[in-house]
């Protein structure tokens, strides 16, 4: 970048000595020479501000497009399906793991129409290399292939491909697996990135875009999102390790980015991501370890939505310092210091005092979508209450978690399709996606919409076939004494 602005300055340099050489006597002869030399330095200073607003534009990201995974009816797991299978496996799960699990099922908003790969079907679960590189291929085969033809691209045109897949790290990597698929350029540059949890596809993009930027145009970026459920099913008995496998389902998605806005559909606005890993809280609150027995599994602390809330309410300090209007920012600002000052001068207990909350910008306000990570109904009524988000802001959310489940990164995608399978894009609308992973990992992406989809997009997309019958009305969350 500093190597084509430099360029770009020569090159306006090289100009004015021209026009010097024709002119400068001419110009002295009517003016003094201080100011010549003035307005030589004006349009020196423009010429460099048209290049590098050139340059800048040349630096715009875009999403042309993205396909899911979506599975067949031989993957669907009814609960009744879920909990036979549970009690027949008495020598892993014992009834009152069982049990645990029936209650968490039921206030979890998980609908029956959900996905999980044929090796948990096994009794007992399959959890070898061979079962996850299976359903790897399965997934996210199925999702690249969906892109690509959504895109009319073939595999020759991607010059990277990034792969984000948290817990499952087979040699060769999945990156290498898609390569070897689908044949690629032998330029191709690969990252298979992992333990990045459940903000994978969202960091992904933000690596993207750094390469993007450093690319000159026309380059291309393939994304694959997905988690591998057959290494990280848990076989059991911690309470804690056990929610994964009630909150989990199989699910992929690709996404195809550009830094040419040819055919594209989105343009890549702020990317926001904070870390609270030096806090032990939130470093353990997810955590993959074994139980007693040595039997590995990842470990949801009870904690886990409050801890993300808190880390949450730190994440949209940053967040909204890249997005807010100067004029929200002011107001934020304003009802800071008034209530420290009340909080100073009031002779009431701090408590009272503290009453009176601070202004919260009206980021709804902002923008007209909102995709956040579906990892669980408490966790998104948590972050409904930090955004002061209404219900329609957070519906594309809790559907995806009743109809797909818990897919990790890859779940963001399944929301946007929500939305565009609603028709409710139109150009111009802004996207909000934010995703949460182990660490606490926070991670925000604004997208701008260019295009909305084609009716042919809506009639393969994930929720073809049941977009008619949604929303649904979800069961209340009881809370148990």
């Amino acid at each position: 970048m500093l190597c084509q602005l430099a360029m770009a300055v020569a090159a306006a340099v090289a100009m004015l000595e021209r026009a010097w050489e024709v002119s400068y006597g001419v110009l002295v002869g009517l003016l003094p020479v201080h100011v010549v030399n003035i307005m030589l330095v004006i349009l020196l200073g423009a010429g460099v501000a048209v290049a590098f607003r050139v340059l800048r534009r040349r630096r715009e990201v875009y999403l042309v497009d993205y396909g899911c995974f979506l599975g067949e009816p031989c993957h669907r797991v009814p609960f009744a399906m879920a909990l036979e299978h549970g009690r027949l496996m008495k020598n892993l799960i014992d009834e009152e793991c069982t049990n645990f699990m029936v209650r968490l099922h039921e206030r979890s908003g998980i609908g029956e129409e959900t996905s999980v790969p044929d090796s948990i079907r096994y009794m007992p679960p399959e959890r070898g290399i061979e079962a996850s590189r299976e359903e790897a291929e399965l997934v996210v085969f199925s999702a690249v292939d969906k892109v690509l033809a959504r895109t009319g691209l073939s595999p020759e045109d991607i010059d990277t491909l990034i792969v984000a897949c948290s817990f499952t790290t087979p040699t060769p990597s999945f990156a290498d697996v898609v390569v070897n698929r689908y044949n690629f350029r032998a330029d191709v540059r690969s990252v298979n990135l992992s333990g990045m949890g459940c903000s994978g596809a969202l960091i992904a993009i933000g690596l993207a875009k750094n390469l993007l930027n450093a690319g000159p145009p026309g380059k291309r970026v393939l994304i694959v999102a997905t988690e591998i459920l057959s290494s990280m099913f848990y076989t059991g008995t911690k309470r804690e390790m056990l929610v994964p496998n009630v909150l989990f389902r199989m699910g992929a998605a690709a996404m195809i980015m550009s830094n040419s806005p040819e055919n594209a559909r989105f343009r890549l606005g702020p990317i926001v991501r904070t870390l609270t890993a030096a806090k032990d809280s939130d470093y353990r609150c997810a955590f993959q370890e074994e139980d007693d027995d040595g039997i590995t599994g990842i470990n949801l602390s009870k904690d886990l939505p409050v801890v993300a809330a808190n880390a949450l309410k730190g994440h949209l300090v940053a967040f909204g310092l890249a997005v807010l209007p100067v004029s929200e920012l002011l107001r934020v600002a304003l009802s800071f210091l008034n209530h420290k000052l009340i909080k100073l001068l009031s002779s009431v207990r701090a408590e009272e005092a503290a009453a009176g909350s601070y202004y919260r910008p009206g980021f709804h306000n902002l923008f007209q979508h909102f995709c956040i990570h579906p990892g669980g109904r408490r966790v998104l009524h948590e972050v409904q209450r930090g955004l002061d988000l209404t219900d329609a802001d957070m519906e594309a959310s809790h559907m995806t978690l009743h109809r797909f489940g818990n897919m990790a990164s890859s779940s963001l995608l399944y929301e946007l399709a929500y939305i565009e399978a609603k028709d409710r894009m139109r150009k111009g609308d802004r996207v909000c996606m934010i995703s949460f992973s182990p660490g606490i990992d926070c991670s925000s992406v604004v997208w701008e919409c260019i295009k909305p989809p084609p009716p042919a997009h809506l009639d393969n997309g994930p929720w073809a076939g049941c977009i008619h019958r949604y929303p649904v009305q979800l069961p209340k969350i009881v809370k148990r004494a």
